[in-house]
């Protein structure tokens, strides 16, 4: 780093060095894409100093206005439309937004084929969305079909004002009928592609309950979590942390050959919110989906 640009923010710095905005630059230090001397720093407001070597992992530039290509191939299952807000029960494998050297055959690909005015709505690479599920869980979604209706849904998720409950089957059994999970997450430093519990890291709350617990042909137990925050890989990270993996998580120690399943047992079932634009409550329930509720028809 340096002389010139010796104790500056590292948020400041990265924008002057990638020639970005300063919000765009603080949204790569948040997701853990900044290492200073080979550690990443998540916190804006870190100051740099001279000789620090900085490390960015930059995402790649999108082709043309980055907007998605409409793909009417690709199945939307609705649950509930109006004006202003779609519900999608994704079905597990479908990937929610292009990425990573994936450009089609997502959720926003199907969107936009069927919803053709989420072009303008919220981020042009992801338009309508306003929170993710992972690839293989499955359940349900919110997607902002209007501007207002994405301003207020951004604000109502950050402000905690939708009840998110997923359920989902872990390893082992659990000391406590309900309990919560404190912990922070952050990008791991050792893989980018991990989360992990980490004092650096954003807060992140997971209430659950217990439903049932099995013990027969292996011990495990079955939950309903509630997030309190939203953060990447939450409920998968925090139920590993406190040595319970979900079942089937090959990424955080779930999978095992006495119980192979093909993806993590996690699956969005319940929203409940206010609507983002007439303030109606709403909520919505999906049913455990066939592969999931086999695996429970095994357990005793």
């Amino acid at each position: 780093m340096p002389r010139a640009l010796d104790g500056q923010r590292l948020d400041r710095v990265v924008a002057l060095v990638a020639a970005c905005s300063r919000a765009e630059a603080a949204a790569l230090v948040d997701e853990g894409a900044v290492a200073v001397d080979g550690r990443a720093v998540t916190a804006r407001s870190h100051r740099v100093s001279e000789g620090d070597v900085l490390d960015l992992v930059l995402p790649e530039a999108p082709d043309g206005d980055g907007l998605p290509a409409p793909d009417a191939s690709v199945e939307v299952p609705v649950v509930h439309e109006d004006a202003d807000l779609v519900v999608v029960d994704k079905p597990a494998g479908l990937v929610v937004h292009p990425g990573a050297g994936r450009e089609s055959g997502t959720l926003v690909n199907g969107l936009l084929a069927r919803y053709p005015e989420l072009a303008t709505v919220g981020e042009p690479d992801r338009p309508g969305i306003v929170h993710r599920l992972d690839k293989g869980t499955s359940g349900l979604l919110l997607v902002a079909r209007s501007a207002p209706a994405y301003d207020r849904l951004v604000a109502m998720l950050a402000a905690h004002e939708v009840e998110r409950t997923y359920r989902t089957l872990a390893w082992g059994t659990l000391a406590a009928a309900t309990g919560l999970v404190d912990a922070p997450i952050a990008r791991s430093s050792r893989d980018r592609t991990r989360m992990a519990v980490s004092v650096r890291g954003k807060e992140a709350r997971t209430r659950y309950e217990v439903v049932r617990a099995y013990h027969e042909p292996v011990a495990v137990t079955e939950l309903l979590c509630r997030l309190e925050t939203g953060r990447t890989h939450q409920i998968r990270v925090h139920l590993a942390s406190i040595g319970h993996a979900v079942v089937g998580d090959t990424r955080y120690r779930g999978a095992r050959q006495s119980l192979p399943l093909p993806r993590p047992f996690l699956h969005a079932e319940r929203l409940a919110l206010e609507h983002p634009v007439t303030g109606e409550p709403l909520s919505f329930t999906s049913p455990l989906p066939a592969d999931l509720a086999a695996v429970l028809d095994r357990l005793a």
